[in-house]
């Protein structure tokens, strides 16, 4: 664990040995027979003599000095220091922290000494650490633009809600994670489920690359703080939609899930509502929904909604023949239906082939504990494979 160590003042170096060797009985004991053996003429010209005085002076100094050492003790020879733990401060600092710091009189700075500075770290100094830390270059390696952005929302029932801006700008282009394509095949994972589980959330936004893109339960409490932390570590979000499912009631989605049987305009009261959520969102996703994605004019309504939102509408796999006029996307796969580690690394690799097959791969997973470890062994190495880690919103297409 990262500490800051302050070191106690040390007294100055004493040589004991030669202290020792004083007979301080000496110096407490008077002789007063020899004392009365002098004169007062001998006496008077005794105390004029500038040898004596020194001498006198010298004395008292060293009594002192002794006196002084007995009562302190010997010097340690390495003084205790106070330590101030940081992990709480450091967790949330940039990547590349440690490699930005510099070397003070020879001394290299490892993770258990930090050196304090009154001015803040130069941003190029940032950049570089980042780059260093990323192994490669990239101008978007580091966190994402805070939110909201000025011109993109508009006051809402429980928040500010996304609005095309005046300029043409949408929410979708505004909040996505930008992107660059090398040519390579893509391969996207959404992880999903979050802000309800607070150690997972905090793992899957800690641990997992920048490019994997992270979804949050609508219903979740303190939303707009796990979306900051996420975009502040690099990641797009989306936000989950409530949908009826074919088995309700038995598997209810909510208060504000979207009914088949809902009227266009309640359809988007309650859509309204799941979006004032929170900010920051690039699309929305479904949270089940397989009854209602299936009913052709309960969706219609639902993507004209979106779409005059600036949104995107990307799936878990339940919408993939929809279209509406939006950014879409709907995952091949959901590589976590057997929750074993080995079945989700098949269902990684074969990802990996329908990448590799089709030019780009979408896949959703939930934020199990075995499948945030799977996915982030698995996107540490797969582009030494040939791919290209790329966001979910890198493969929507207006359609």
């Amino acid at each position: 664990m990262a500490m800051i160590s302050i070191p106690r003042l040390k007294p100055p170096a004493i040589d004991f040995a030669k202290l020792r060797a004083i007979d301080l009985s000496k110096l407490k004991s008077i002789d007063l027979a020899r004392l009365k053996s002098l004169d007062a003429a001998k006496l008077k010209s005794l105390a004029a003599s500038p040898y004596a005085g020194v001498g006198a002076a010298g004395a008292l100094l060293l009594v002192a000095a002794a006196a002084l050492l007995i009562m302190m003790g010997p010097a340690e020879p390495s003084g205790p220091t106070v330590k101030v733990p940081l992990a709480a401060v450091l967790r949330h600092a940039p990547e590349g922290w440690r490699e930005a710091l510099r070397t003070v009189k020879g001394v290299p700075i490892t993770e258990d000494i930090i050196r304090l500075s009154d001015r803040p770290l130069d941003p190029q100094a940032i950049h570089a650490a980042q780059t260093a830390a990323h192994g490669r270059a990239g101008p978007h390696s580091g966190p994402l633009p805070p939110a909201p952005i000025a011109g993109l929302y508009a006051p809402g029932p429980g928040g500010p809600l996304p609005v095309i801006a005046p300029d043409g700008r949408t929410p979708f282009d505004a909040y996505a994670r930008p992107f660059h394509d090398n040519g390579k095949p893509k391969v996207a994972l959404v992880i999903g489920g979050l802000g309800l589980n607070a150690r997972a959330t905090q793992q899957a936004i800690e641990t997992l690359p920048a490019p994997v893109t992270l979804s949050f339960v609508a219903y979740a409490e303190g939303l707009q703080s796990w979306i900051d932390l996420a975009r502040q570590y690099g990641h797009e979000v989306m936000l989950e939609t409530p949908m009826e499912p074919e088995n309700f009631p038995d598997n209810d989605p909510g208060p504000y899930a979207l009914m088949v049987s809902g009227s266009p305009m309640e359809t988007a009261k309650k859509l309204e509502w799941v979006l004032s959520r929170a900010t920051g969102y690039f699309a929305v996703t479904n949270y089940l929904g397989s009854r209602f994605l299936a009913d052709e004019k309960a969706y219609a309504g639902f993507a004209a909604a979106v779409k005059a939102r600036g949104l995107g509408f990307l799936d878990d796999g339940s919408a993939g023949q929809r279209t509406g006029g939006l950014p879409r996307a709907s995952a091949g796969r959901v590589i976590d239906d057997q929750l074993t580690g080995k079945a989700i690394d098949q269902q990684l690799l074969a990802l990996e082939a329908g990448a590799l097959q089709r030019g780009e791969a979408l896949g959703a997973g939930f934020a199990y504990p075995v499948t945030l470890e799977k996915v982030a062994a698995w996107a540490a190495t797969v582009e030494s494979r040939g791919y290209q880690l790329a966001p979910a919103s890198a493969l929507a297409k207006t359609k």
